[in-house]
């Protein structure tokens, strides 16, 4: 069973999170951030990968980074050795007027390329530079190379839920278990 459970306790938040890689896209969420709850919701429905996540906090900021080490901490275990699944993803999703593409490798070393084309200081209730603190902090934890690029769009809200779409499905390709896979998907042997 791919399924983690992950509670991060500081002095600023206190943060559950628990994932099920194999289940059907259903998402509990938490947050107190509405466009926080959105993203992970949206993240859920397309990876099909149910998260169920709550977080309570003295700032919006820590609210999202922790959840975000939270969630990438979840998965990372999840996953384990990383047996048997593709390792490797990749999609593009479309937001009405942005389109975005995601690139993801499961290798277990920490790198993140984003380049969102946010404008504003907002999307709803949530600052922009926090939604770009979410994708670096969850690829720290997460231990991935992720690469998020927004190609264009004229609305924030759109480009930002284009790149997390386009992570939702990028992770579902690369954390699906290939039954052709013996072992860890490298030539190393390792991952």
């Amino acid at each position: 069973m791919r399924i983690q459970e992950v509670q991060r306790k500081t002095k600023e938040t206190n943060v559950c999170v628990s994932v099920n890689l194999d289940g059907e896209g259903k998402a509990t969420t938490s947050t107190k951030v509405p466009f926080l709850d959105h993203m992970l919701t949206s993240l859920a429905t397309h990876s099909l990968i149910d998260i169920s996540a709550s977080v309570e906090g003295d700032l919006v900021h820590h609210c999202v980074e922790d959840l975000a080490l939270g969630l990438g901490e979840a998965l990372n275990k999840a996953l384990c050795t990383r047996e048997g699944i593709t390792r490797f993803g990749s999609a593009a999703a479309p937001m009405d007027c942005s389109l975005a593409f995601a690139a993801v490798d499961l290798v277990k070393r920490p790198y993140g390329k984003l380049d969102l084309k946010l404008k504003g200081k907002k999307i709803e209730d949530m600052p922009t530079e926090d939604i770009v603190h979410f994708f670096e902090s969850l690829i720290q934890t997460l231990q991935a190379n992720i690469h998020i690029l927004v190609l264009y769009g004229s609305n924030d809200h759109h480009k930002a839920e284009a790149a997390t779409k386009a992570l939702a499905l990028a992770l579902r390709q690369a954390t699906t278990l290939d039954p052709r896979r013996k072992g860890v998907p490298s030539s190393k042997g390792v991952i």
